[in-house]
């Protein structure tokens, strides 16, 4: 008689609400952006993987016809969609997760986030559930830090005024970053298109920020970029005519300025030239995102990136000029160059960020006995 090993194959995950996260660390700023600066480390030396053939896909996406055929198929509409996005990460953190969202703009109108997204952390050698959590605001502490990580290795040290395109959730969070990398910043200047946005971001920036004294609101882009030290674009709509997008002016940037972007956005031929530095969250996702949508991409996917990725295409660009946010935090190539060098950095947001963010937060709250475990079984019925 044989005897079989016995497994104890329980498995019980971790159930994080948006309170939970709060308690968790999910809005410390400082802790997010080493975060992302390892994230970008593990990025360079390739230890890592998101979807697609090459790896570097940004997710899988459902986007709805103009027209639909059937009476409870959704329409198109802006920021309509959801999606899948799937990632490894290795080094210290070593675990594979999933973000899942839906998105409307018409979700502003009910009270609601353009986006609503969940997070699922998962065992990267059996594939169980670690956590299930409400990743809201660890998507926007997550993109906000990314510009955090370039203006550490990439803006004047000494920057002092900060211009921004969108006074958003995307705005708020990346300011915060700012000032972790650039603690002398104490002057906000921001145009805005919504007044319950703007009188949110002017009350969030009184109770958040004290070291900034100056808050201004501006009726335009040029005013906001005009004598800015950094300038961050975080508007949003929609893809299709790149002359419709909120457009960055070489004459509006200050020499030395760190220009981030990301959202929506266009440049005009002056930020164009080579003279300007480019640099990108992960050039390969957007060598995948053109492979994906097909030339020229700017016009599917709005980010700098891809306007990036029809320069290389249209010959006006060498690849070689696009320079990736991982090889300047590790060293590999030189960061700021000069006190007057331009910086455009474009910011596509990936999976593997949340799997840094959610993995550390998930730590946390394990370390802190926070959240609600849930059992998925004792014993699989189909094992």
């Amino acid at each position: 008689m044989f005897e079989t090993e016995s497994f104890d194959t329980a498995i019980d995950f971790l159930y994080l609400s948006e309170p939970d996260m709060v308690a968790a660390g999910v809005t410390d700023m400082s802790a997010c952006v080493d975060a992302m600066e390892q994230t970008f480390a593990l990025l360079h030396r390739g230890d890592y993987r998101m979807s697609g053939p090459n790896n570097d896909s940004h997710g899988a996406g459902i986007k709805f016809p103009a027209d639909s055929p059937f009476p409870t198929m959704p329409r198109s509409g802006a920021d309509r969609r959801f999606m899948a996005m799937p990632a490894y990460l290795g080094g210290d953190f070593g675990t594979t997760g999933v973000k899942w969202y839906g998105s409307n703009l018409a979700n502003q109108a009910k009270g609601l986030p353009r986006s609503i997204l969940m997070f699922m952390l998962s065992d990267t050698d059996t594939g169980a559930p670690l956590a299930l959590m409400s990743a809201n605001l660890l998507s926007a502490y997550r993109t906000g830090a990314v510009p955090g990580v370039g203006a550490r290795h990439l803006a004047q040290p000494d920057s002092r005024v900060v211009g921004i395109l969108g006074p958003g959730v995307i705005g708020r969070s990346s300011l915060a970053a700012f000032m972790t990398a650039c603690p002398k910043i104490d002057t906000v200047k921001f145009v805005g298109r919504d007044r319950r946005s703007i009188e949110t971001f002017t009350a969030w920036v009184a109770d958040e920020c004290p070291q900034i004294t100056s808050v201004i609101e501006v009726d335009s882009a040029e005013a906001a970029v005009r004598d800015s030290d950094i300038v961050t674009f975080c508007t949003t709509g929609a893809s299709g005519d790149p002359s419709t997008y909120p457009t960055l002016e070489r004459d509006w940037v200050k020499p030395g300025a760190f220009v981030s972007m990301p959202s929506i956005g266009n440049i005009d031929a002056g930020m164009e030239a080579s003279d300007v530095r480019k640099v990108a969250d992960n050039t390969r996702m957007y060598e995948a995102w053109a492979a994906e949508v097909g030339y020229p991409a700017h016009h599917h996917v709005s980010l700098i990136g891809c306007k990036f990725m029809d320069m290389i295409h249209d010959g006006t660009m060498s690849r070689d000029d696009l320079i990736d946010l991982g090889a300047i935090v590790t060293g590999a190539v030189q960061g700021r160059r000069s006190q007057d060098e331009i910086v455009l950095m474009s910011i596509g947001g990936m999976p593997v960020e949340d799997v840094a963010w959610g993995t550390t937060l998930y730590r946390n709250a394990i370390a802190k006995g926070i959240g609600t475990t849930l059992n998925l079984w004792e014993r699989p019925v189909m094992a």
